[in-house]
């Protein structure tokens, strides 16, 4: 057993060695999670000075309270907070930041709730229109031989949806997704100088499309969620000034297609190599949004979610301190057996216990609506169109971008 907040030898002694350029940890994360979950649910690793969870009642409890903190200059200093690389000799982040993910009430639900309104009455007018796009994707498909459905379906389906959601021009939606692949690497606790340059790059180019966009929509409106929130901004409806707006339409761009990308990969790659599971979900399609939650607990395509200790507290039998990170590991808790029978058995016609696959509390994700309606459309007319789809023999590579599982490419055969 663990020394305390220390794991034994033979497990995982550093959240480092979680990260995607440990190739085991790249590969397959699930053993290293299960044996930390197992020995030291509670770590503390001294050397990012971060808390590290990975047991499922204490990931529930923690997301879900409300009082626990995600403004970065809330953490202690010579941390990694969000998302950022900090060193003992900076001084601790003080801008008021703007995107969503990491401020605190009343901030938060101030700029949350009414993007929030708009973007959910927008997807429940849009859903035929989007069930349609991610049809006509698929029907452009090959019929027969071997693709790669990474790049034939699951990027060019999320990115065209969140593009048509917003009003963004679809003839950019290749730039779009490679600002979206350099924004999210700020998401990297450490990068090398090229790797700022290009998260520099992609942020810009995406703030000045989307300054020009939205007074594009003021002197023009359309039917889109452009206009819908700078309507409501102007209206007084969302108390939002240009430069939160313009950060948290970045968001919903960036985050609009990574990781639904990565679901329906996941999904596609987890029914080919479970060709039971695909069998039942072609023969019983009514279990198509049960699939969709058993593919996020089994294979989630986010796998950390964060917060900042606010005082001093206990947090699973453990004291910590104020301005401490607090590390947690979604796919630990998605297959903690104390909660999910038999949970290393992929099964979606087990109705289980839900899942933390989309964090949790008032940071829960908010495009979790969309991802579920464009996951279960994928899986259903993907498994119709292909029956005898299967996985041809190949090495699967894993993206190298830390807290995000998906795959680089994934080769079917029709």
């Amino acid at each position: 057993m663990a020394d305390g907040n220390r794991p034994p030898e033979g497990v995982t002694q550093t959240i480092l060695e979680l990260m995607p350029d440990n190739p085991a940890a790249r590969d397959n994360p699930h053993p290293l999670l299960k044996a930390l979950r197992e020995s030291c649910p509670v770590m503390r690793d001294e050397t990012i000075k971060t808390w590290l969870l990975t047991r499922y009642r204490d990931i529930r409890e923690t997301s879900n309270d409300r009082s626990f903190v995600r403004h970065p200059s809330k953490a202690e200093r010579g941390t990694l907070a969000g998302g950022g690389a900090a060193r003992e000799d900076q001084e601790p982040p003080q801008e008021a930041p703007l995107s969503m993910l990491f401020l605190d009430d009343p901030d938060h639900s101030r700029v949350r709730l009414p993007i929030a309104k708009a973007f959910y009455a927008r997807i429940h007018r849009m859903r035929p229109d989007i069930e349609a796009m991610i049809d006509s994707v698929i029907d452009a498909a090959p019929l027969a031989g071997r693709f790669d459905l990474m790049e034939l379906i699951a990027v060019p389906i999320p990115i065209l949806v969140i593009s048509r959601i917003l009003g963004v021009d679809e003839d950019r939606l290749v730039e779009f997704r490679k600002w979206s692949e350099q924004v999210i690497l700020g998401l990297k606790p450490t990068r090398t100088p090229e790797e700022d340059m290009q998260l520099f790059s992609g942020g810009m180019a995406l703030m000045a499309y989307f300054t020009e966009l939205m007074e594009a929509r003021r002197a023009a409106p359309k039917d889109d969620l452009v206009t819908d929130l700078v309507q409501m901004q102007g209206s007084g409806e969302a108390d939002l000034r240009d430069e939160e707006l313009r950060s948290n339409l970045l968001g919903l761009l960036v985050g609009g297609n990574l990781t639904t990308t990565d679901l329906i990969g996941n999904g596609i790659w987890l029914f080919l190599t479970h060709p039971d599971q695909a069998a039942l979900l072609r023969a019983q399609p009514q279990l198509a949004s049960q699939a969709v939650e058993e593919v996020l607990r089994y294979e989630a395509p986010v796998t950390m979610s964060s917060r900042i200790v606010p005082d001093a507290r206990t947090v699973g039998g453990c004291p910590m301190s104020q301005g401490q990170p607090v590390w947690m590991m979604l796919p630990a808790a998605n297959r903690d057996p104390e909660i999910f029978e038999a949970p290393e058995v992929f099964d979606i016609a087990v109705k289980r216990t839900g899942h933390v696959a989309f964090g949790g509390g008032s940071h829960i994700c908010i495009g979790a609506p969309l991802a579920r309606i464009e996951a279960r459309q994928v899986y259903l007319k993907l498994l119709s169109r292909y029956p005898n789809l299967r996985l041809p023999e190949q090495d699967l590579v894993w993206r190298p971008l830390p807290f995000f599982r998906g795959l680089e490419t994934l080769i079917v055969e029709a």
